[in-house]
């Protein structure tokens, strides 16, 4: 099995490069998704969360105010530290459970969808990575159209993550995403038949 990782700042379009890449007939683990599943109810960093940050992080249907836990876990390094400590070995656990099963299941060809690969460094465990690139303009307008982000809150977010010229020098592959959908789909299956061919 081929681990393959891909990323993209925030606003390049790296979901929609996945699903791509999913019709192509690739698994996607997505990172994102898992963090959101590990905080369901039921699960057991949602118990550890609420033992940590207050019985009130709960909506009355039992699911996780994410907004206050934000503002709670975020208030200084210290509660970031108690959130990051919680979540971050469930999803680690949950990822690994992930790759374990599609090894077992034969799969020739697994992407990791992750948005932070090359910031916390988990590019050098990749066999060959994807960067979705997009100019940092054309990423403040989606965010602000399809987010709903104001500009100053888009342009913070982009700033708080690893530059694009670090992202770039990890990359075996990118993908160009200034353009329309149209022009996109081609460039996937570009590197997917690259990427296949490399280890055919």
């Amino acid at each position: 099995m081929r681990l393959i990782g891909l990323t993209g700042g925030i606003g390049s379009g790296k979901s929609t490069v996945a699903a791509l890449l999913a019709q192509h007939g690739w698994q996607v683990v997505d990172a994102d998704a898992i963090a959101r599943e590990i905080v369901k109810p039921g699960q057991p960093a949602l118990a550890r969360l609420v033992e940590a940050f207050g019985e009130d992080i709960l909506a009355e249907d039992g699911t996780l105010r994410r907004s206050l836990l934000a503002q709670r876990a975020f208030a200084d390094a210290e509660h970031t530290q108690v959130l990051n400590s919680i979540t971050h070995p469930a999803i680690e656990e949950e990822t690994q459970w992930r790759f374990a099963a599609a090894r077992a299941a034969g799969e020739p060809y697994v992407v990791y969808d992750m948005p932070l690969l090359v910031d916390k460094g988990l590019h050098t465990g990749m066999d060959a990575v994807i960067v979705v690139d997009v100019d940092k303009d054309t990423r403040i307008a989606r965010l602000v159209d399809s987010r709903g982000l104001d500009e100053a809150d888009a342009r913070a977010r982009i700033a708080a993550q690893v530059s694009d010229e670090v992202r770039l020098g990890a990359a075996d592959y990118v993908i160009d995403n200034n353009g329309t959908l149209s022009q996109l789909a081609p460039q996937v299956a570009e590197v997917a038949g690259a990427i296949e061919k490399r280890w055919a």
